[in-house]
């Protein structure tokens, strides 16, 4: 289900951001990959059981950080969620099978589908997606979906710090934004509780990176993503403006001088929320769906004392 357009992220290019979620892709990119194990390192505090768990498109938010997840949880079943049917399993099978698989005589069961069933995973994992997703209202509705009662979501994304060096730059100079706006933690925090989940726990890190010239600074940003700002540049650079462009970066981003190494921020937001069982206004006559009560009964009965 689609949010209305007033939902959707403003400077976010829907037909851009299909294109490039539908692009193939041969590997994952570095920094998705570094995110991914930093995220990973949360899970040991999280206590909820994991039987099925669901990769919301695993080749972009990181091989490596798909197998750091599927050996914190090895007996747990995995839906890896791809864009559409083909997309990803050449990086996927060129990846080398994690050493608890090869260990274990029957490997956990991976399934690629396009959505997990409903209610079938107690955990979904998104790494560095829904800052480049037109709509992400019906992402995280897409999640709730897939998650069963108690189950939690794990997610990062780019956060508006991200690329400040580059947005002065390219005002001076008269361009277009050199990026899409990112969302900012706290409006992440009130659309995770539009969208049903309870009690999200929203931080933040600043990554610097560096590079030796342009060349590789740009390098970089073309393997992170692409520029989805619907004011981006309508076609292609000239050879001498992208020799501009590189004069512009060795000129401002190198801060501790001539020789220092080009300098570029990354703000990064990690998230994390849980499904909280249905709950039922009370009025003179209530419609509640069969599932739903469901789920009620037995959260009620699980939370009843022994005896």
């Amino acid at each position: 289900m689609s949010a209305p357009a007033t939902d959707r992220p403003p400077t976010i290019d829907p037909v851009a951001a299909q294109r490039w979620a539908t692009r193939t892709r041969t590997a994952s990119p570095w920094l998705h990959e570094e995110v991914a194990r930093r995220m990973a390192e949360r899970l040991a505090v999280i206590r909820v059981p994991v039987q099925r768990w669901a990769d919301w498109e695993p080749v972009r938010g990181g091989l490596q950080g798909h197998d750091q997840v599927a050996a914190h949880y090895p007996d747990a079943e995995c839906f890896r969620v791809l864009p559409h049917t083909g997309i990803g399993h050449e990086a996927i099978k060129k990846e080398a099978k994690g050493w608890w698989q090869r260990l274990r005589r029957t490997p956990a069961r991976v399934t690629d589908v396009a959505q997990p069933p409903p209610a079938s995973v107690q955990m979904v994992w998104a790494n560095m997606l829904i800052h480049q997703h037109a709509d992400p209202t019906a992402l995280m509705a897409d999640w709730h979906r897939a998650l069963a009662v108690d189950g939690f979501v794990m997610f990062s994304a780019l956060g508006p710090d991200t690329l400040k060096e580059l947005r002065p730059l390219y005002a001076q100079h008269g361009w277009p934004p050199p990026a899409q706006d990112f969302t900012d933690l706290h409006d992440w925090g009130d659309q995770l509780v539009a969208a049903g989940f309870s009690e999200p726990v929203i931080d933040m890190e600043h990554i610097t990176l560096t590079f030796a010239s342009p060349a590789r600074l740009l390098q970089e940003l073309r393997e992170l993503g692409r520029n989805l700002h619907p004011g981006r540049f309508a076609g292609l650079r000239t050879p001498a403006w992208r020799e501009r462009l590189d004069a512009a970066l060795d000129a401002q981003l190198r801060t501790g001088g001539a020789d220092a190494p080009l300098a570029l921020t990354f703000e990064v937001i990690y998230g994390h929320a849980m499904k909280a069982p249905p709950r039922h206004a009370v009025k003179g006559e209530t419609a509640i769906a069969l599932d739903d009560l469901k789920a009620s009964l037995r959260q009620r009965n699980k939370n009843l004392p022994s005896v």
